[in-house]
């Protein structure tokens, strides 16, 4: 999942550090160039796939869904999502020159703050036109962010931990009706929809995920999600819930094809409201930067930030040509740089090049697909609600004190949560208001950005401390 690590406002001092721009350049012995040996390398390296893992995957799993992927399609849209993940993670641990990458142990993936927006594009678009809207979006949101990047530090303090706070829960609480209806069965209209026999593989999942989190110690912990997904899906299968057949029918090795869902289509609402997202996203990116250049040492100053949201740019137009989505960085690897101590960069490069393994081979991402949708409805519930809870925690350290800032969390939530208890409420809009205010996500966003701008910023002294990052 991509969530920042902390918000960008609690990261003051590191923008005033001086860069140095080229890793040639950079101080001989420091813990982020460091390269271990194997013993060490690859544990540390699996240690990122599984804290990472779920997170990947769940994009792929719900939007295709959404547009009735069958089983193959599935796979195939799965093993997109990790490839690019590889990729891109790749290009922003070992970086290119002064162009792009970051140079630290940060991972970059498919993000949920995407899913709503994918998802209200899905709904508004032709079947069959479904997948080519949402990737001819993706597409302009990579341009988007790959022109605003050299000056995105200058924006930032419109992006404060009250706004991507606001952002952060809505992911989490706009997406749990995903897992709700997975841990029923996941078809709406099949007759069995909600039968006690999925209720209760799901809520057997949970409580293997929480008896692993009270449990367990370390590595073990960490992974309780997957041990969750491990366990239901063999439960599963002596009562016939578990599917074979996408294992079975996918090719050992194959590359992802060119435009395999279809050539993009550029829809101008789906372009405004993916757009939205991808400022959020990289605020979320900017946050773990800074937060990683704390942990590891290395300060991140604005030459950093620009090469990060260029990777993120590069990844996401380059995305949709496999079928991949939005990417951003996962602040749960954050969280585990931040825990081990191990701060290599090269040891999440190795992670990355994991996951273009994993993506060049379909039959791996066919074993995630198999996964029956209780299992993956009671652990569901875990990983967004726990989004939704960070996003409670970056709020609690956004001036909640203030009666403006109380407002402005109040009506962006309302305006978020709207899509959700009244999903007919923007019928008569206009199609392109639908797309855009038919998220949950990119309307609490807007309204978010907007009201920040009205009490903070429009007629008064700005309240909001970002420090600005010189672009390069």
């Amino acid at each position: 999942m991509a969530l920042p690590a902390k918000g960008p406002a609690s990261a003051e001092g590191p923008c005033s550090t001086p860069s140095t721009t080229e890793a040639p350049a950079q101080a001989a012995g420091h813990p982020v160039d460091e390269k271990l040996p194997a013993s060490r390398l690859v544990p540390a390296a699996l240690q990122h796939i599984a804290a990472m893992y779920a997170g990947v995957v769940t994009p792929p799993l719900i939007i295709g869904q959404a547009v009735g992927l069958d089983a193959a399609g599935m796979t195939r849209l799965i093993a997109a999502s990790l490839l690019i993940a590889g990729l891109a993670t790749i290009l922003q641990t070992l970086g290119i020159r002064n162009l792009a990458g970051n140079r630290l142990p940060f991972v970059n993936a498919a993000s949920s703050a995407g899913i709503a927006p994918m998802l209200a594009i899905a709904e508004t678009s032709a079947p069959g036109h479904q997948l080519p809207a949402i990737y001819g979006a993706v597409m302009v949101a990579g341009v988007f962010c790959l022109a605003v990047g050299p000056f995105f530090g200058r924006l930032l303090r419109f992006f404060p931990p009250l706004v991507t706070g606001v952002v952060i829960t809505l992911i989490g609480v706009t997406l749990m009706p995903v897992p709700v209806s997975w841990a029923q069965g996941g078809d709406k209209t099949a007759a069995d929809f909600g039968a006690m026999k999925y209720l209760a593989l799901a809520g057997f999942t949970l409580v293997v995920v929480l008896l692993f989190q009270r449990f367990g110690r370390g590595f073990v912990k960490q992974i309780a999600l997957l041990l969750g997904l491990l366990i239901g899906t063999l439960a599963a299968i002596p009562f016939g819930m578990a599917d074979f057949s996408a294992l079975r029918e996918a090719p050992v090795a194959a590359l992802p094809a060119p435009f395999a869902f279809g050539a993009p289509e550029f829809q101008p609402a789906a372009i405004l409201s993916l757009c939205i997202v991808m400022l959020v996203l990289m605020t979320e990116s900017s946050a773990g930067m800074l937060a990683l250049g704390e942990i590891c040492e290395r300060p991140s100053d604005g030459r950093t930030i620009t090469r990060g949201l260029r990777t993120d740019g590069i990844a996401t137009l380059l995305g949709p040509v496999f079928g991949g989505f939005p990417t951003s960085a996962f602040a749960q690897n954050v969280g585990v740089v931040s825990l081990t101590r191990v701060r290599s960069r090269y040891v999440v490069a190795v992670a990355g090049g994991a996951l273009l393994v994993l993506g060049a081979f379909p039959v791996l991402g066919a074993v995630v697909s198999m996964v029956p949708m209780p299992v993956l409805g009671g652990a569901g519930i875990v990983l967004f609600g726990s989004i939704a809870v960070s996003g409670i925690r970056t709020l609690s350290e956004a001036g909640l004190d203030d009666s403006s800032n109380i407002i402005l969390v109040a009506v962006a939530l309302g305006a978020g949560i709207i899509p959700l208890a009244a999903p007919t409420f923007y019928a008569g809009f206009p199609a392109w208001a639908q797309t855009v205010l038919g998220s949950g996500i990119s309307a609490g966003a807007l309204v978010a950005v907007l009201l920040n701008l009205f009490f903070h910023h429009l007629g008064t002294r700005s309240r909001q401390t970002v420090p600005a990052l010189k672009s390069s």
